[in-house]
């Protein structure tokens, strides 16, 4: 006889997780209490929200899907905000939760949610289970689901009996057969051959890309792809990373907060290629001005996101993987000498330097100088607020990554995905850079980094204010801070170190970029808070 908690756990085993994240509780005691007999690292968080945030970290960085754990009602309750950011930026996630017994469901006992319930609109699917016999199934359809077509989180409700109860033995699905969801992967023929006679026609086309391009693996595709014909990038903020930030045919990040260049770009194109982007509001403000002049040919394994935000003229339902693949074979088109010399005009012609303030460290051209002392691959995982477009803006990639909450938008996300990341790729840097209102949303988990020993390098961008906000109340509400100002506590270097983590200030640059250099040649977490003024403005 075998036990559903049991089964939990060889089921994770058979999809080879080797890493998962979360807190317990009563009611997912009996799959914790065999997951202990096992080789699987489970990392205690400070907090559920975070286990789902660390699994983020965790998949992104190894392309892969990360697993989360909590108990019912609050547990299950602050992983929803985890699950959430996941879900809007496309991040393959199983999430488990246990539940009280199933004989009581309905009753409100003690800790007793209906997560399924309340997850409904942003999870891929869900599972409330009511068999242990189910439970092979139940996983293999849920990592099956996770990862293929548009990626995203699952969630595994399972009640304390279905994980006490037992059946006679284990056998795990070789294969998954789910009525009604059969992702495409292949672009249609059609549509892939009018998409290349739209491209031989225009004169200034530019492509735009998103996080699509990067969770289908396809960034090497798009580089190939742009290097042929000649068609300069333009990246959404989870695109960030399809291109190296040197590269002459990458523009920037486009948007509200992104380089104007690319705005201009965009607004001036006659031909937009979407590739894994659903350019929302903070991308494209206005998409009924860019359709004016420009034909658009969007390309998703998602069909819902084809023309959710931007009226589609050539639709492509395909991996982009896949649909590059075939789109290279047979393109013969290079771009307009005069369309990239103009972008190059409007790329020097934008860019300024940023204003800076004696005494303080300057973020912009701060985040710049560290990108080129960081190694190549390095993982650099930006939190929420002006932190963020200081980040998305400056950043200097390589080979590496840049992870951000981009979609929800949530404060917090950067310390626990960085442990995601560096448990997923010790051998990179791993830097989060938060605000110190998103730091403050997250430090507990200075406490895992510490029990791990996680080489995590955290800079907190300290303004003493809720920049983004701030910013905004200054622009548009009169300069009137409500409840905007954090004042000066906590003395982060003395929180750090409580928890035996280095830490320093930086009042200037040239310390910054000193105390940079030294931590990242330091086997050892460490959290340097820069001084930042209050009126440094987010672009």
């Amino acid at each position: 006889m075998i036990s559903g908690a049991e089964i939990m756990v060889k089921c994770l085993q058979e999809e080879n997780v080797s890493v998962l994240f979360g807190y317990p509780g009563a009611v997912i005691c009996p799959f914790f209490d065999y997951l202990y007999k096992t080789d699987i690292k489970a990392v205690l968080v400070r907090q559920e929200q975070n286990a789902a945030h660390s699994a983020s970290g965790y998949a992104r960085a190894m392309s892969k899907v990360g697993v989360c754990v909590a108990t019912s009602g609050p547990g299950a309750l602050n992983m929803i905000t985890g699950i959430a950011t996941a879900y809007m930026d496309s991040i393959p996630l199983v999430c488990i939760t246990g539940q009280v017994r199933s004989d009581v469901l309905g009753r409100d006992v003690f800790q007793e949610a209906d997560i399924t319930g309340a997850c409904e609109s942003f999870v891929k699917h869900s599972y409330l289970v009511k068999r242990t016999e189910d439970l092979p199934r139940v996983f293999k359809e849920a990592f099956h689901i996770a990862s293929t077509g548009r990626p995203g989180p699952v969630l595994i409700d399972v009640p304390v009996d279905i994980q006490t109860g037992e059946i006679e033995e284990f056998v795990y699905p070789e294969k998954v057969n789910i009525i009604g969801y059969k992702p495409s992967f292949k672009g249609h023929p059609m549509q892939i051959k009018r998409a290349l006679e739209m491209i031989a026609r225009s004169e200034r086309p530019v492509i735009c890309a998103g996080g699509g391009v990067l969770s289908s693996g396809a960034k090497l595709r798009l580089r190939e792809f742009s290097e042929k014909t000649g068609i300069p990038v333009v990246s959404t903020m989870m695109g960030i990373g399809v291109m190296p930030s040197d590269d002459p045919l990458y523009i920037g990040m486009l948007g509200s907060h992104g380089r104007k260049a690319a705005n201009v770009t965009i607004h001036n194109a006659d031909l937009v290629i979407l590739c894994g982007a659903r350019v929302g509001d903070r991308a494209v403000a206005s998409p009924d001005q860019v359709v004016e002049h420009a034909n658009v040919i969007h390309i998703d394994i998602d069909p819902a996101e084809i023309g959710k935000n931007m009226k589609t003229t050539v639709p492509i339902v395909g991996d982009i993987r896949n649909v590059l693949t075939q789109m290279l074979r047979d393109v013969d088109y290079t771009a307009p000498q005069a369309w990239k010399d103009q972008i190059e005009q409007w790329k020097q012609e934008f860019d300024k330097p940023p204003v800076a303030f004696e005494g303080y460290v300057e973020p912009k051209s701060f985040i710049a100088a560290l990108s080129g002392i960081v190694r190549p691959k390095a993982i650099m995982v930006a939190d929420v607020g002006q932190n963020q477009i200081w980040c998305a803006n400056n950043y200097r990639i390589r080979d590496g990554r840049f992870f951000t909450s981009g979609g929800m938008g949530t404060m917090g996300y950067s310390v626990p995905a960085a442990v995601g990341a560096k448990l997923a790729r010790p051998a990179r840097d791993v830097i989060a850079v938060c605000g110190d209102g998103s730091f403050q949303m997250s430090l507990n988990e200075l406490a895992t980094i510490a029990v791990e020993h996680l080489n995590v390098k955290i800079i907190v961008m300290r303004n003493t204010v809720l920049g983004m906000v701030h910013e905004l109340q200054d622009k548009h509400y009169g300069s009137r801070y409500a409840i905007t100002e954090l004042e000066t506590v906590p003395d982060f270097v003395e929180l750090a170190q409580s928890y035996g983590i280095g830490a320093a200030y930086a009042s200037s640059n040239e310390e910054a970029l000193r105390y940079t250099k030294e931590m990242l040649k330091s086997s050892e977490p460490f959290v340097l808070v820069c001084n930042v003024h209050p009126q440094t403005s987010s672009i």
